[in-house]
């Protein structure tokens, strides 16, 4: 790994800002800077407090303390970096920060209160601490994708809108019931085994991806009844897609559902799952109440 002195630092870091202040692309209203150049050292960006859009991704970057003083900053990419750490002072008008493809093991230290869109792809995170819902009131959109996450609980974000959770090691769903506004959740390459972490609560979920997991039986899709507004399902890659009548099942369970791994129910498909359902409900119907032991005293008589 090539390792730079703090002065070859300074020479590239200059060379770039005369560059890029002669193409007229950094003013006082919008500043923007773009550094890829296997810099270690970001210290001198501390005197340009004006900056809006900073992209320091693919360095080899393990400290972000200098972006403390950028007060205006809206928009951060700093990926593929050697970060450990997504921590910075609260900036006030950050609204788009990416961390993806470092090796943060932590999520505290994010309190930007306009912050829409938080990726942290691709790095060594097990369980989520430290997102106050108080401070990431204009969260919508978090991704955590390729970390090695065992649990769901700490995501406790009422205003999530998206959330992307593929390529963990989660065996369950458990503690979003507080997430009323979520429309897209994936799960996809994970090790779940059950549905039973969905609660009504999550009212607005639209889309669900589980591809990849260990779901075992179709019977499972009846945890999901609680979702209201559930419309597109993807189970490919699960056990259960192997059994006789899989994807007829899956409807019957979910009378809403309208796509099953990507492709449409038709019509025909939709009636005849209707047939079954009012079939079995005239069945349990039908059935005779249990008989009740008689009473001792009774019984004796």
């Amino acid at each position: 790994m090539i390792r730079m002195t703090r002065n070859q630092s300074r020479m590239i870091w200059k060379k770039k800002m005369i560059r890029i202040q002669r193409s007229g692309r950094t003013t006082r209203k919008r500043a923007k800077i773009c550094l890829r150049k296997d810099l270690t050292d970001i210290s001198l960006l501390c005197s340009y407090i004006h900056l809006r859009y900073v992209d320091i991704s693919e360095n080899h970057l393990t400290d972000l303390t200098p972006l403390n003083n950028l007060t205006h900053l809206l928009w951060l990419k700093a990926d593929g970096n050697q970060l450990r750490s997504a921590q910075l002072n609260e900036l006030p008008y950050l609204q788009i920060a990416s961390f993806a493809y470092n090796q943060i093991t932590d999520t505290e230290g994010i309190t930007h209160p306009r912050l829409a869109s938080l990726d942290l792809k691709g790095n060594r995170i097990q369980v989520v601490t430290g997102l106050d819902p108080e401070k990431l009131k204009s969260l919508h959109t978090l991704e955590l994708r390729a970390n090695q996450l065992y649990t769901t609980v700490g995501i406790n974000l009422p205003k999530l809108k998206k959330l992307f959770l593929g390529q963990n090691m989660l065996k369950k769903v458990e503690g979003l019931e507080n997430l009323s506004d979520l429309t897209t959740l994936h799960l996809r390459d994970n090790h779940i085994e059950t549905l039973s972490g969905f609660s009504k609560e999550m009212q607005s979920l639209q889309y669900l991806n589980l591809r990849g997991n260990s779901i075992s039986s179709v019977g499972e899709l009846a945890k999901l009844r609680e979702l209201p507004k559930l419309r597109a399902l993807v189970l490919l890659e699960n056990p259960c897609t192997d059994e006789t009548d899989y994807r007829q099942e899956a409807l019957v369970q979910m009378p809403h559902l309208e796509r099953l791994d990507k492709e449409f129910y038709e019509e025909e498909e939709r009636a005849e799952a209707d047939e079954i359902r009012q079939r079995i409900k005239d069945e349990q119907e039908q059935e005779p109440e249990p008989e009740h032991d008689l009473d001792p005293d009774q019984s004796s008589m």
